[in-house]
């Protein structure tokens, strides 16, 4: 049987990784500054995140929603502690796509609206509605299209207060960081004004951090670089460091009722595991503080090269201003680095483990040296 043919790859396989490396079946060595899209945050196979989850796998693996999970309210009050967000309640399921769906679900539950606010370069995921929200015409299905969304360019406050006027916006969704995009974000101005014109207009913000969520930033969330707080946070990726699992905060002010949302595996013992471990290294290993401490040092790297640097911590995107198709097919095969794409043609992804060092970043900027020279 083939396989369904749908992703563009590289030529390589990887049978094993450590810490922010990968290795082929060969025994060739791959510096990893991509992450997997983000995902991996604490490094791969982190010795007591492996520990911990063999450990859970052998007492209880999986069992559904329909009974009390200790695990889950564990990870609720660790989030709420590390993380500094009170006053939400946590919903837990399996991959980003799913969290935007069920945000959305619950922000057109809370205002009985139907419209969506999104932005030009967004990606929020590829379910019925994170797609129609998804700034990508390519991967809108005919059946994805019934959704009522309105695409604004970001940081266009005239189109936004014009669209929130019409009355029948649920909710804005954004990213504090575009990812796919190519890094871009919106402007502090324009951003108290979309929370001010929101609340005037009675929709929510849910902000997506399912890519810049859990210290990839060098804050817990991206939003908490700015003083306003939106009504529904979506996280994943990095939230289980390669075990499939994401979630919802969501504001105290949006009711709970049985059976509105729901999931078969979300928040299943070894997902819950899965958060706990990599909430601890992040706290442990002072993990923020390193993505803000590498940030800078990658800044002044970039800056000897002339380069133009866009994000925020580690997740960051060099605008080369031509493509970077070729270059980036170099970085990988030639240097054995990998890096990122993103919908911007001239702008290389950086979303490494957030345990990186100067050392492997020096790696990358002697590589550029090379292939700019």
């Amino acid at each position: 049987m083939e396989l369904f043919d749908v992703y563009a790859t590289y030529d390589i396989a990887p049978v094993s990784a450590k810490g922010y490396y990968l290795f082929d079946g060969e025994g060739k060595k791959y510096l990893d500054l991509y992450g997997g899209h983000a995902v991996i945050s604490i490094g791969h196979a982190h010795p007591s995140y492996v520990k911990e989850l063999k450990a859970q796998l052998d007492q209880l693996g999986f069992y559904s929603n329909s009974v009390i999970s200790p695990l889950q309210q564990q990870l609720a009050d660790t989030l709420e502690t590390e993380s500094g967000c009170t006053d939400y309640r946590l919903f837990l399921c399996n991959s980003g796509a799913e969290a935007n769906e069920n945000a959305l679900k619950l922000a057109s539950f809370y205002t009985g609206r139907s419209r969506i606010i999104a932005f030009k370069n967004g990606f929020h995921g590829r379910t019925s509605a994170t797609v129609a929200a998804t700034d990508n015409s390519a991967i809108q299905a005919p059946i994805n299209k019934q959704h009522a969304v309105s695409i604004l360019a970001l940081n266009d406050l005239a189109a936004l207060e014009s669209t929130l006027e019409q009355g029948d916006v649920a909710a804005i969704i954004l990213e504090m960081i575009q990812g796919v995009g190519g890094l871009d974000q919106p402007e502090p101005e324009f951003l108290a004004s979309l929370y001010e014109l929101a609340h005037q207009f009675g929709a929510l913000v849910i902000a997506d951090e399912v890519q810049s969520g859990f210290g990839r930033t060098g804050k817990y969330f991206a939003f908490q670089h700015y003083p306003h707080q939106p009504d529904i946070i979506t996280m994943a990726k990095g939230m289980g460091n390669g075990f499939p699992v994401a979630g919802l905060l969501i504001h105290s002010k949006i009711e709970a009722k049985k059976g509105m949302l729901g999931t078969t595996f979300g928040g299943n013992p070894l997902a819950c595991t899965a958060v706990l471990s990599v909430m601890e290294v992040l706290s442990t290993e002072n993990l923020l503080e390193n993505a803000t401490k590498m940030e800078a040092y990658f800044l002044e790297k970039a800056s000897a090269l002339s380069l133009q640097v866009k994000g925020k911590g580690l997740m960051l995107g060099i605008d080369f201003g031509f493509p970077v198709k070729e270059l980036r097919a170099n970085l990988i095969y030639t240097h054995r680095i990998f890096t990122g794409s993103s919908k911007d043609p001239n702008v290389l992804r950086i979303l490494p483990p957030l345990n990186i060092d100067e050392h492997a970043l020096d790696q990358l900027f002697d590589a550029l040296k090379k292939e700019l020279s």
